[in-house]
């Protein structure tokens, strides 16, 4: 089942969920959006999130993958994470995705503020042999 969460401004969805070999339940959509909302906050261009919730039956216990990737200008993000709770999947997921987000953009703002530039044009002068007189 997929679940769709558009925009109020733009035409297209901003968040999209959905669940392999399980159902997601009102809570569980609700919950993956509170926590959605974090991202969005953190990182106001992106473009979209799907996040995808599968449930692996062939075990005797049972493991819940949450996968997600974020869509936005440049590489997109894209995380996995197995747990035998689905909420703790989803949890965790939304951490390691921030994580992913806040490196990326302190990656980018230190280029930006031209750190590596000053120290690469900042060199010292070089020493030149002194002249020997004979």
């Amino acid at each position: 089942m997929t679940s769709i969460i558009r925009s109020p401004n733009v035409s297209e969805p901003r968040l999209i969920l959905r669940g392999v070999h399980l159902w997601l339940t009102d809570s569980m959509k609700t919950s993956i959006r509170q926590k959605a909302e974090r991202l969005f906050r953190h990182e106001p261009r992106i473009i979209r999130i799907r996040i995808s919730v599968a449930c692996d039956r062939q075990r005797s216990s049972r493991k819940f993958t949450a996968n997600g990737r974020i869509e936005m200008r440049g590489p997109d993000l894209s995380a996995a994470v197995t747990t035998e709770n689905a909420y703790r999947s989803v949890s965790l997921l939304i951490d390691k995705l921030d994580r992913m987000l806040r490196k990326r953009t302190t990656a980018i703002i230190s280029r930006r503020s031209g750190d590596i530039r000053e120290q690469t044009t900042k060199r010292a002068p070089r020493a030149r042999p002194a002249a020997v007189d004979d």
